[in-house]
């Protein structure tokens, strides 16, 4: 009884440091990139949390005139019993995709996610966002198509910076049901 005791206790205290770990994500961003297959990019970034703690965002690479050439969105789900966080994407009609997990490392959050899954060339990218600021943030992934036993480092890169305040929003009304 003891033991469970404190093991729900460092549930409790841990929940609550990391509760928060991508907060600094909520907002409006917008980016430029570079990556070692399609060269330079640019594009918009969202982010809001939903009213149970969740993150949705929306990442969107657009072409000079606005067009978009590529989007997915993403939720960010933290697991307290496992102590991290756990994303899933989606591409227009590709289903659930791109599973990874996430952490906060001293000033740093990581990431590591498979993209591609149930393609024949999936690959594995290890995700840094670092230089987190109010106003900006850096962003890099190494990538491996080999499950991790061979690594391109930085293959891809963003400069983000904020262009829209953090917000929340609840997809359901608060408002209890009367039957």
């Amino acid at each position: 009884m003891f033991i469970a005791l404190v093991v729900s206790l460092m549930f409790a205290q841990a929940a609550p440091d990391h509760l928060h770990d991508f907060d600094y994500l909520l907002g409006d961003w917008e980016f430029t990139g570079t990556n070692q297959q399609y060269g330079k990019f640019h594009g918009l970034w969202s982010a809001a949390k939903l009213d149970d703690g969740e993150i949705f965002d929306e990442y969107r690479i657009t072409g000079d005139q606005g067009e978009t050439y590529y989007v997915t969105r993403t939720i960010r789900a933290y697991n307290a019993k496992l102590d991290r966080w756990e994303l899933v994407s989606t591409e227009k009609n590709g289903g659930l995709q791109n599973l990874g997990t996430g952490h906060r490392d001293g000033a740093e959050v990581h990431i590591e996610q498979i993209f591609g899954a149930g393609t024949p060339t999936p690959s594995l990218s290890r995700i840094r966002y670092s230089n987190i600021q109010p106003d900006h943030f850096s962003w890099a992934a190494d990538r491996s198509n080999d499950n991790g036993k061979t690594w391109v480092s930085n293959f891809q890169q963003l400069e983000v910076k904020r262009v829209g305040p953090a917000r929340s929003f609840a997809l359901t009304s608060t408002k209890a049901v009367q039957h």
